[in-house]
């Protein structure tokens, strides 16, 4: 099948996300992990490329994003989906704005817009300015990310030092007046020679319209709820076929495993919950650096994975800063995922078959130690939080990448009872 829409992901739980509310629709998605080596075959209509490109330095993120567009260009799409995160959040350098100047001129697209609002996990946009709920960016727990801390909440001016044409606003009052008004409003943008467009979102209604008025862009940018709507609005066109292919839920072994590298204040909360009703294990950077995973791996292998036990490196602000001083920002986020990605290898020896990781970083370096390559999405668990399926080391299994702060409380439990639903 031609790919009518070929999407890149800056990290790993972000393609998911991505891939999840695409795939709510009913229709086949197929998530990349990586640029992929063999030419494209047997695509779907909706291909997801999940790169690790978030903090990377500016010029290798660039390079890795025009190879991935350069393999969707080859599957058959003309149409283009730069996915970052719902919180915009990104170094001063980049990588959200030269990727996307990178990527227009590859495609020679003139204008693109940046929409990460995700109304339904409480991201909204208002007058250009991006919310958490109900507080700015720049006051929410963003602010103190370890790796993108977000001091400002205005997503023009964190756009502008990383691009070099203009940057303006469709604000709120011009989405609420239809598709027409915005592409009246982005035409008007374009004629003054402004190539960002930052568009504002406060409700789904909000993402309609704006996926209605840019659904012809060679490029659109945003979080992952900007998509949703276009695999309706590609059905209502007639480019996509009402028959299309759908995900097959394989039956697995009961055995699981949930592995946490997340520090987000949302998956501390999950881990403390999910910690009081299964076996858990808590990894320390510190303790990992002196005496390796021989502890956490002992730990492993008298569990009973039917069981599904939870080995997190989840910990408070504090404990994290403190880490890192001792060991520096780069070797203690190293250390905890070499360790969680050696503890998944082993959980699928024991004969786990079910898989819910926790974390961007995690999520890549898990999938890699895996050897998972693509996964087939399947039906969300949470919002942005789809169950996938896939191939490790010839067996198949059942995998859900989580980003950090999405999920309810209870979702490492809520998603083995959704997996035990998608298999009646």
């Amino acid at each position: 099948m031609t790919t009518l829409l070929g999407c890149i992901a800056d990290d790993f739980t972000g393609a998911t996300d991505l891939a999840g509310l695409l795939a709510r629709s009913g229709v086949k998605v197929s998530l990349r992990m990586g640029v992929p080596i063999e030419e494209p075959k047997d695509t779907a209509a909706f291909e997801v490329i999940a790169l690790k490109c978030r903090t990377a330095p500016v010029k290798e993120a660039v390079a890795e994003c025009k190879a991935a567009l350069d393999w969707l260009k080859r599957a058959g799409a003309e149409r283009f989906f730069w996915k970052y995160c719902s919180t915009f959040d990104c170094t001063a350098e980049g990588n959200i704005g030269p990727v996307a100047e990178a990527l227009m001129a590859e495609i020679g697209a003139e204008q693109t817009i940046y929409c990460p609002a995700f109304p339904e996990n409480g991201r909204s946009i208002f007058m250009g300015n991006l919310f958490v709920g109900e507080l700015p960016l720049a006051e929410s727990p963003m602010k103190d990310h370890p790796l993108t801390p977000m001091r400002d909440s205005n997503l023009m001016r964190l756009l502008e030092p990383q691009v070099t044409k203009p940057v303006g606003l469709a604000n709120r009052l011009t989405v609420a007046k239809g598709p027409d008004a915005l592409k009246a409003r982005l035409e008007e943008l374009a004629a003054d020679g402004v190539a960002h467009v930052v568009v504002d979102a406060v409700a789904n209604e909000d993402l309609f319209t704006i996926s209605k008025a840019c659904q012809d862009m060679k490029l659109m940018t945003g979080g992952s709820a900007i998509a949703m709507p276009l695999p309706h609005l590609y059905l209502e066109e007639g480019s996509l076929s009402a028959d299309f292919a759908k995900t097959q839920v394989p039956h697995l072994s009961p055995k699981a495993i949930v592995l946490s590298g997340s520090c987000s204040a949302m998956t501390r909360a999950q881990v403390a919950s999910y910690s009081s009703q299964a076996p858990s294990y808590r990894l320390d950077p510190l303790e990992l650096a002196k005496h390796g995973t021989k502890g956490a791996l002992d730990w492993l292998a008298a569990q009973d994975l039917a069981c599904a036990p939870l080995i997190y490196a989840t910990a408070e602000p504090a404990d994290v800063k403190a880490a890192q001083a001792q060991l520096g920002v780069a070797k203690a986020g190293e250390i905890i995922e070499d360790a969680l990605a050696a503890l998944a290898v082993a959980a699928l020896t024991q004969g786990a078959r079910r898989f819910v990781v926790a974390g961007g970083e995690t999520s890549g370096a898990v999938t890699k130690a895996l050897d998972v390559t693509k996964l087939d999405v399947s039906a969300e668990i949470a919002p942005g939080v789809p169950w996938s399926f896939c191939v490790s080391q010839g067996q198949e299994i059942a995998l859900t990448l989580k980003s950090g702060n999405f999920g309810a409380v209870g979702f490492f439990a809520d998603a083995f009872a959704r997996l035990k639903e998608l298999e009646i």
